[in-house]
């Protein structure tokens, strides 16, 4: 099983969480760093800038965007929050603020002992498929909990994580 941290950050109080103490922003990034370089890098980044915009590439979601932060982690999000073929909830946005731009989408699925995250996917590039993220399984009650009791944060607390190591073998 895994565990997660759920907190909010900036005084938008935007939702974030972490999964096995990293933040989902990182998972997300390992999962499309491949994908992206298989588009290539038209403008020359250089590696910090790649890495930079790979964990920059989403935001928390508002809650004004999740109505009921336990409603929607646990599986029943708003129509508005969802992607209406697959029924995958939103759970990071854009970080322009605009959560529909560039989505992080799961399917969440909750039963009396466990919450579960499955099949991330990025719904701007559906020839990418499913991401390699998760599946995460959640013991309902230690996720529930962290859920009603999510750390504040004044700032956004993945700006304070170090330089991104580059991936091994470049």
């Amino acid at each position: 099983m895994h565990s997660v941290q759920f907190f909010t950050y900036t005084s938008t109080r935007l939702w974030g969480l972490r999964v096995d103490g990293a933040d989902l922003r990182v998972h997300a990034a390992d999962a499309t760093r491949p994908r992206w370089q298989q588009e290539g890098n038209p403008d020359e980044r250089t590696p910090e800038a790649v890495e930079d915009f790979l964990l920059h590439q989403y935001g928390g979601l508002t809650e004004a965007e999740l109505g009921s932060p336990g409603r929607h982690f646990l599986g029943d999000a708003a129509p508005e929050v969802r992607d209406r073929a697959t029924g995958a909830t939103a759970v990071l946005g854009c970080p322009c603020g605009i959560w529909e731009c560039w989505p992080l989408l799961t399917r969440i699925t909750a039963t009396a002992d466990t919450v579960t995250w499955s099949a991330f996917r990025q719904p701007r590039r559906p020839a990418w498929g499913d991401l390699a993220v998760g599946p995460f399984v959640f013991p309902r009650t230690d996720y529930e909990r962290s859920l009603a009791h999510a750390v504040h944060h004044a700032e956004d607390p993945l700006t304070a994580l170090p330089p991104a190591e580059p991936p091994a073998g470049t």
